[in-house]
């Protein structure tokens, strides 16, 4: 009977670590689905026009001009020589490389002239300008 009474007053060498993993991988998980969902590009207030048209190709790049100047090549900040760079290396890979131009409508015309002007002296013939309708 001493025996049985040493086994249940005996403290416990091992902790049980199973649901603080548990805990763990929910933290991890709701980590990764935030910072995923909250990534959506670059936010520009974009001008109205009365009609639009719909632009969806394959390999389609899109660049954006905000209004304090700033300019982005799909979400990501660029200056202009390495806009200039990396849609260079687009058209190698696609002649008919497809651009779309976002431009916030306070941005300055000459960023946006700018940015034309590079797509010409890569000969991109392809250049959507993104806009919104108005609701009649």
């Amino acid at each position: 009977m001493s025996a049985d009474v040493r086994e249940e007053n005996q403290l416990y060498d091992e902790i049980n670590i199973t649901p603080m993993l548990d805990l763990a991988y929910v933290l991890l998980v709701i980590f990764i689905i935030m910072t995923t969902a909250s990534v959506q590009g670059v936010k520009v207030e974009i001008p109205h026009t009365s009609s639009t048209m719909a632009l969806a190709k394959p390999q389609m790049r899109a660049i954006t001009v905000t209004g304090d100047g700033s300019v982005y090549l799909d979400a990501y900040p660029v200056d202009m020589a390495t806009l200039e760079q990396r849609l260079a290396g687009y058209k190698s890979g696609n002649p008919d490389l497809p651009v779309v131009l976002k431009g916030d409508a306070a941005a300055h015309y000459d960023k946006v002239s700018e940015v034309l002007e590079i797509c010409k002296k890569l000969g991109i013939t392809e250049i959507g300008l993104v806009t919104k309708r108005v609701q009649e």
